[in-house]
């Protein structure tokens, strides 16, 4: 007989996982898409400390989230990655409207829309098992 406690323990575990490699995924493409943007010598670079402050803000959400993935409990850790999910999606969203993007820009954002759509669906559809 299957030990049913371990095995739902064990699905907690995969979402975990799988939460936490979506976002290392993000990440990895945030910075990328960002020290691409530094070589763009279209893309003018007299940002203000205040917008560097909140895209730095922003790239740690995606970053803190690879820790809270993995060590957050079922219901904080479902709601984390809803909410963060949303706020990054939206950011990027917004951030395609500021001017024409580049073709690159262009690529990674609908990659990094993906993802963290996908993060929200599935934080969504993440079902207890510690009931």
């Amino acid at each position: 007989m299957i030990n049913e406690s371990k095995f739902q323990g064990k699905l907690t575990e995969d979402v975990k996982v799988k939460l936490q490699a979506l976002w290392i995924f993000a990440t990895f493409n945030y910075i990328y898409a960002d020290v691409l943007t530094l070589f763009d010598k279209t893309v003018a670079t007299n940002l203000s400390q205040g917008s560097l402050l909140g895209a730095a803000i922003l790239v740690e959400t995606a970053i803190v989230m690879v820790l809270l993935s993995r060590i957050l409990p079922y219901r904080a850790n479902r709601w984390a990655n809803i909410i963060v999910g949303v706020i990054n999606t939206l950011a990027v969203l917004i951030s395609l409207t500021v001017a024409t993007p580049a073709l690159y820009y262009l690529f990674f954002a609908v990659i990094e829309i993906a993802t963290t759509s996908f993060i929200v669906w599935y934080a969504w559809n993440w079902v207890s098992n510690e009931a």
